[in-house]
């Protein structure tokens, strides 16, 4: 069941480099991908929602989503707090602090962007909620929330009433901008999925951890390359 004061600091033990680095937020917010209504409002009550989540650090959210782009990331970030569409802003729990410094930051979010490629992704046993446990995990030494995954956990447990398509791999889809894709081809559906939110908006600029628009042209025609990871985090 979600926590009652969502906004309550998580306590945590994770204190690597702590001498020498500042104190920095881990902020988790979450969104109810149902739409709002009797349903939804009985289903976040009993902790079975069906929920979108991302993990807000020095301003940024990252979270996951999946592509059919072989050897691509499917961890992308945006503006904090900026709904998916057809999703639902629900709450923002402060998991945690972490005292490690930026660099090693950056270089964990890399780390983990390379294990959740957006080919790898499946509803059930590698959404955006299993990102957002692990991102979490390695920052603060605590995995995330462990209510936001529930819906996926029944979905296991009862995979007959979970429709196929939903955990078949997943196809690129259109949602409020251009995808993160090859720009010089036509997009290809319009589907509002979860499972593939790439894009980019106009006014959030949502970007591909660590994959440049060039990288996205090429990757296509290179697979199985060394992937080349730009100096920061873009």
């Amino acid at each position: 069941m979600p926590p009652k004061n969502p906004n309550g600091p998580a306590r945590s033990s994770h204190r690597s480099s702590a001498s020498i680095g500042s104190k920095t937020e881990i902020i988790v917010n979450v969104y109810d991908l149902l739409p709002p209504g009797k349903l939804s409002s009985i289903l976040w009550t009993c902790g079975t929602s069906l929920l979108h989540s991302g993990v807000v650090i020095n301003g940024k959210e990252y979270a996951y989503g999946g592509h059919d782009r072989r050897g691509v990331t499917g961890v992308y970030w945006t503006k904090p707090q900026t709904e998916p569409p057809g999703g639902v802003f629900k709450c923002e729990i402060l998991h945690g602090f972490t005292y490690i410094p930026q660099n090693e930051i950056d270089t964990i979010i890399r780390d983990v962007s390379e294990q959740f490629c957006g080919t790898a992704y499946n509803l059930l046993t590698r959404n955006c909620n299993h990102f957002t446990s692990y991102m979490c995990q390695r920052l603060t030494g605590r995995p995330g929330p462990g209510w936001l995954n529930r819906a996926a956990s029944i979905g296991l447990a009862f995979p007959c009433i979970v429709p196929r398509q939903w955990i078949e791999p997943p196809d690129y889809d259109l949602a409020d901008g251009e995808l993160l894709a090859d720009e010089d081809s036509e997009h290809d559906g319009d589907a509002t999925t979860e499972r593939s939110r790439m894009l980019r908006s106009s006014s959030d600029y949502p970007r591909l951890v660590g994959v440049s628009e060039e990288r996205l042209d090429t990757v296509g025609s290179s697979r199985g390359g060394e992937r080349s990871w730009p100096s920061d985090i873009p």
